[in-house]
C-alpha cells in the first residue's frame, strides 16, 4: 500500500518538473528558440490556434527564428499575431518566409527574466511539496485504517521526504541553469 504511494507520488513529481521545464522554455534568453513562439495564437477562420498549427517554425541562425506559412493569405495574421504578442518581437516579412530577429536583451529585461525563472521555480516547488503533503496524508489514512503500521509510516513519510529533497534540488538545479543561460550576453 505504502509502496504505491510512494510511486504514485514520485510519478506526479516527475510530471511537474516537466511541465516546469516547458515553462522554462517559453523564458526568453538572449538566444532564439522556437518554442518562444509556442504561446502566439493566430486567427485561423475565425478560431485562434497556436502558431505551430498553421506555420512551420524554425530556426535560421541563433537570433533568428523563421515562421514559414502553410497558406499564402496567412503570413499578414501570423506577422500580426507575432507582434502583438507581449513577447517584444518584431517580425519582417521576406515573400513567404517571416523573419522573427531577436533583440539583443538590456540588463534591465535580463534580470526580469531572471526573476520570472525563480518564480516559475518556487511555482514547481511548492507543486511538489503539495504533493507530498498529500502523499503524507495518505500514509496517515493507512495507519489510521489499519492497513500499514506506525513504523511502515515513519519509513514512508523518510522515503517520500527524500523523493522530495531529490525534485526539489533538481529544480534548483534547472533554476540556476536557466539563470546563467539568460545572464549570459
Amino acid at each position: 500500500m505504502t509502496a504505491d504511494i510512494k510511486k504514485n507520488t514520485e510519478a506526479k513529481m516527475d510530471q511537474s518538473i516537466v511541465a516546469f521545464k516547458n515553462n522554462l522554455l517559453k523564458i526568453r534568453t538572449g538566444r532564439a528558440s522556437p518554442a518562444l513562439l509556442d504561446t502566439v495564437h493566430v486567427d485561423y477562420y475565425g478560431s485562434m490556434v497556436p502558431l505551430s498549427q498553421v506555420a512551420n517554425v524554425s530556426l535560421i541562425d541563433a537570433r533568428t527564428v523563421s515562421v514559414q506559412p502553410w497558406e499564402k493569405n496567412m503570413g499578414a495574421k501570423i506577422e500580426k499575431a507575432i507582434r502583438e504578442s507581449d513577447l517584444g518581437l518584431n517580425p519582417a516579412s521576406m515573400g513567404d518566409l517571416i523573419r522573427v530577429p531577436m533583440p539583443p536583451m538590456s540588463e534591465e529585461r535580463r534580470k526580469e527574466m531572471t526573476k520570472l525563472a525563480r518564480n516559475e521555480g518556487e511555482s514547481a516547488k511548492v507543486a511538489v511539496r503539495n504533493l507530498r503533503r498529500d502523499a503524507n496524508e495518505g500514509v496517515k489514512k493507512l495507519v489510521k485504517d489499519k492497513l500499514a503500521s506506525e513504523d511502515d509510516q515513519k519509513r514512508s513519510e523518510a522515503e517520500i521526504q527524500k523523493i522530495t529533497d531529490r525534485h526539489i534540488a533538481e529544480i534548483d538545479a534547472l533554476v540556476a541553469a536557466k539563470e546563467q543561460e539568460i545572464m549570459a550576453v
